[in-house]
C-alpha cells in the first residue's frame, strides 16, 4: 500500500532512484502539509500566498472598478496571482511523482517559487502604478520591470522543461493513469510556455519598431492557448488522483484518463487553430 492508498504489488512496482522524494499525498490540507518536506512546504505556502494575492485584487477590482481588458487593469494581478499560485502548488505536488533526486527537485522548486513571486510582484507593482507591466519601455524603471518579467519567463521555461524531461525520461510513479496524465500535462505546459514566448517576442518587435499600442494588443490571439495550456499539469493529474479514490478498475481509470488527455489536447489544438486564424 503506497502513501496514496493504492495497492501496488512489490514484484511489479518499479524502484525509485536513490535519493528520490516520496510522493506528496493529495488529500486534506493538513495531511499534505504534514507529509511535505520543508522545501515543499515553502512552495505550498508561497503558492497559497499568491492565490490569496489574486483574490485580494479581485476585491480591489470590485471596489475600484476600471476596465477588465487592456494592458492596464486589475485583471492582471488577479489572473497572474491565481494562475501562478495554482501552478506552483500543482507543480510542487505532481513533481513528487517524478523519478528525480530529492535535492535536485527541491532546488528547482525553490527557484520556481522565487521566480513566481518575482513575476507576480512585478505585475502587481505595475498595476498599482497604473502602467503596463509587459512590453513597457516608456521609462528606465518600466524597462527594468519589463526585462525582469521577460527574464523570469525564461527561468520558468528552463525549470519546467527539466521537470518535463524527467517525466518522459522515466515512467512516473502514481496510481493508474497518473504517468499519462503527467506526461500529457507537462507536454501541453511546454506548448503554453512556447506560446508565451511567442507573445513576448512579437510584442517586443512591435514595440521596438514604434508600434507600442499594437504591441500591447498583439498578444490577444495567443492568450486562450496560453491560458488553457498552463493548467493541464494540474487538471489531468488531479483527475487521475480522484479516479484512484474510486472502486473502478485500473483499466477503466486508465481509459478515462486517456479520454481526458485526448479531450484536453483537442482543446489546445483548437486554441492553436484559433490563434493562427486570428494572428
Amino acid at each position: 500500500m503506497d502513501r496514496h492508498g493504492i495497492r501496488i504489488a512489490a514484484a511489479t512496482a518499479p524502484a525509485r532512484p536513490s535519493g528520490a522524494a516520496a510522493p506528496v499525498p493529495a488529500g486534506r490540507a493538513s495531511t499534505v502539509w504534514r507529509a511535505a518536506r520543508p522545501g515543499e512546504r515553502l512552495c505550498l505556502a508561497t503558492g497559497t500566498a499568491l492565490v490569496l494575492s489574486g483574490l485580494a485584487h479581485l476585491l480591489v477590482f470590485a471596489v475600484d472598478g476600471g476596465p477588465w481588458d487592456g494592458p492596464v487593469s486589475w485583471r492582471k494581478p488577479i489572473t497572474f496571482g491565481l494562475s501562478f499560485g495554482l501552478t506552483l502548488i500543482a507543480v510542487t505536488w505532481v513533481t513528487s511523482y517524478l523519478r528525480i533526486g530529492a535535492r535536485a527537485r527541491t532546488a528547482l522548486l525553490v527557484v520556481f517559487a522565487a521566480d513566481c513571486v518575482v513575476e507576480v510582484a512585478g505585475i502587481t507593482l505595475q498595476a498599482w502604478r497604473h502602467v503596463p507591466s509587459h512590453l513597457n519601455t516608456s521609462t528606465p524603471f518600466d524597462t527594468g520591470v519589463a526585462m525582469t518579467l521577460a527574464a523570469g519567463g525564461g527561468v520558468l521555461a528552463v525549470v519546467l522543461s527539466v521537470f518535463a524531461a524527467a517525466a518522459f525520461r522515466h515512467v512516473p510513479d502514481g496510481p493508474p493513469g497518473m504517468p499519462l496524465a503527467l506526461r500529457c500535462g507537462f507536454a501541453i505546459l511546454i506548448v503554453a510556455l512556447l506560446s508565451g514566448a511567442v507573445m513576448i517576442a512579437r510584442g517586443v518587435v512591435l514595440s521596438r519598431t514604434g508600434h507600442q499600442e499594437a504591441a500591447y494588443h498583439s498578444t490577444a490571439p495567443l492568450k486562450p492557448l496560453h491560458a488553457v495550456g498552463l493548467h493541464a499539469v494540474l487538471v489531468l493529474p488531479a483527475l487521475a488522483w480522484l479516479l484512484s479514490r474510486t472502486a473502478w478498475s485500473s483499466a477503466a481509470r486508465q481509459r478515462i484518463v486517456r479520454a481526458a488527455a485526448g479531450g484536453y489536447t483537442a482543446a489546445v489544438l483548437g486554441a492553436g487553430v484559433w490563434a493562427a486564424l486570428t494572428w
